[in-house]
């Protein structure tokens, strides 16, 4: 609300924090402070966005005739994305503007993380050895989690809002965990740090599994014992003093900046700066004239070249499946045939649009049609080489470019011709080529709860890496079905040993050997040795999450857990 009466550099401060409707007391305080010479602090103003036009007019209206002493300082949350900047150009350009940058690094962040406390903070518990052990260890966790979103979807499947408030508070509930017990409370506090503090941000269930897992090798009893390495290199402290973590043991113990500091593969921060750089040179490519100069003499234009670009797309496109004869040719509707009649409904719904619209804009081009807005935007992806928005409504996930989006489109659609054919389950099956794998894996298991007369809820996937290639079949199994097509990102798979092994540098996503996936029983499940990874459509993650398929390790799960581990059906 409104604060009158405070001084600041022997000036009256009105400090007004918007939303809750706080925009009319705004603008009294901005009448009053341009008539008076005072100050006024506007906060968070990315809350009202609908007030802001309002905003400008005022601060307009104010920037003639108001008091010399008059001045406005304007404060905003970050956009998350170019799309979502609503500050009006006007303010912008009027503006003084002051960023204030997250640090980066984890020498940075841990330090930040401490200057949250003091000596006398380190000294306000009677049994200070454990505190001041368990406060550090989450000063680190702190460090890592914030720190840890710029290697993007292997980091986190999503980004959070992790902030000091959330590490504060933890220490504060440790404080009052340590004097009300006899012993440490382990479970209790990793509990309590990882499901509520910082797992209240937290919606995806394998980032949960990631923050459990790092508190988990943070925070137990062998920290007390001298035995607890926070990183390669980095063990706990011992009890020193605040100076003595800050300048003796962050300065002077913490290994250069790599991501072995978070768990994760050298491999991941090449792919992290791959991204950042495809994404400028992205930026640089839409950012081109518009007609592109080809050879000495000639100019080819930008009409000309999407024209090129559309008869070809056309000429290679295949005539849509015919769903009605391929359903005569079916004796028996096995789960199988049900999915692959689902895969051509879909393809057929994709290749019409994707006919329509360029049939659509070569008559645009040609002058025969007025062009639209979406015909305009059409235009404009070909050109750039993007995916149109109206084929991706209609699409599978992916981050390819059109070139390789395209050319990854005429092979599902060679691989679905193949299948129909006579129906029957290839030896070795794409499960990349699927718009939805999930239907596939669940036919799985719907053919063997058939034959064997087993009830579907009760069954489970066992997944067997096998130490062949798709070349390598030349019919499918008795039961379940071979699938090939698989990368792994963080970590790699030894074929010799069957086992999930360290990454080799510079190969950020190993081809998999084909998997032998088969349906059993639940409870005759062998969860002993294996790490439950997950599989996902793209390396977005997140919302292209597939499935989980237990694949066998000699190291600790958690392990693959900190290093982001994961199965992709597409680079």
């Amino acid at each position: 609300g409104k604060k009158l009466g405070y001084t600041f550099n022997n000036r009256n401060l009105h400090n007004v924090s918007l939303g809750q409707g706080q925009e009319v007391v705004a603008e009294q305080a901005l009448d009053l402070a341009a008539k008076e010479g005072h100050w006024v602090i506007l906060q968070n103003i990315h809350l009202v966005a609908k007030w802001l036009s309002s905003l400008e007019k005022k601060l307009e209206h104010h920037g003639e005739g108001s008091h010399q002493d008059f001045r406005v300082f304007i404060s905003a949350e970050p956009a998350p994305s170019p799309d979502s900047h609503i500050i009006p150009q006007g303010i912008l350009e009027n503006s003084i503007k002051i960023t204030n940058e997250a640090t980066t690094g984890m020498h940075a962040n841990l330090h930040k993380a401490l200057d949250n406390f003091n000596q006398d903070a380190l000294e306000m518990c009677t049994r200070e050895n454990e505190f001041k052990s368990i406060l550090f260890a989450l000063c680190y966790f702190h460090a890592v989690v914030a720190e840890r979103r710029k290697f993007g979807p292997q980091g986190w499947n999503r980004p959070y809002p992790f902030n000091t408030g959330d590490l504060t508070i933890s220490v504060n509930v440790l404080y009052n965990y340590l004097e009300a017990s006899s012993k440490v409370p382990y479970d209790d506090l990793r509990y309590l740090f990882g499901e509520i503090m910082y797992g209240g941000h937290i919606t995806d269930d394998w980032d949960r599994r990631l923050c459990k897992t790092y508190l988990e090798e943070f925070i137990k009893p062998e920290m007390l014992e001298g035995e607890l390495l926070l990183a390669p290199g980095f063990p706990l402290p011992g009890n020193m003093d605040y100076n003595g973590y800050h300048q003796q043991y962050i300065d002077d113990a913490l290994p250069p900046e790599s991501p072995y500091l978070y768990g994760l593969h050298p491999n991941a921060e090449i792919g992290f700066l791959t991204q950042t750089s495809e994404k400028l040179f992205r930026i640089m490519l839409e950012m081109q004239p518009r007609d592109t100069s080809m050879g000495e003499g000639g100019v080819v234009t930008r009409e000309e070249t999407v024209k090129a670009l559309l008869e070809e797309m056309l000429e290679k496109l295949m005539d849509e499946f015919n769903i009605a004869e391929l359903m005569a040719k079916v004796e028996e509707r096995t789960p199988y045939v049900v999915v692959a009649f689902q895969e051509c409904e879909r393809m057929n719904v994709l290749t019409s649009e994707i006919k329509r619209s360029l049939k659509e804009l070569d008559l645009g081009l040609k002058g025969e049609l007025t062009m639209t807005s979406d015909m305009e935007n059409l235009q404009n992806a070909l050109f750039l080489a993007t995916v149109p928005e109206s084929w991706i409504k209609r699409a599978y996930p992916s981050t390819a470019s059109l070139g390789t989006w395209f050319a990854d489109l005429l092979a599902r659609i060679k691989e679905l011709e193949a299948w129909t054919g006579d129906f029957s389950l290839p030896s070795a099956v794409w499960l990349a080529g699927f718009f939805n794998p999930q239907s596939f894996l669940t036919a799985i298991m719907q053919s063997t709860a058939r034959k064997n007369e087993w009830p579907l809820d009760k069954m489970t996937l066992q997944c067997d890496v096998t130490k062949k290639n798709r070349e390598d079949f030349a019919s499918p199994p008795r039961e379940g079905a071979y699938v090939h097509g698989l990368f792994m990102e963080g970590a790699r798979w030894d074929a010799q040993t069957g086992i999930i092994t360290d990454a080799r540098l510079k190969e950020l996503t190993p081809a998999m050997p084909v998997i032998f996936i088969k349906a059993i029983p639940a409870d005759k499940q062998d969860t002993r040795s294996v790490y439950p990874c997950p599989v996902y459509k793209t390396h977005q993650r997140g919302p292209t999450y597939v499935w989980t398929f237990n694949l066998k390790t000699r190291e600790n799960p958690s392990k693959w857990v900190l290093a982001g581990v994961a199965l992709l059906l597409q680079i």
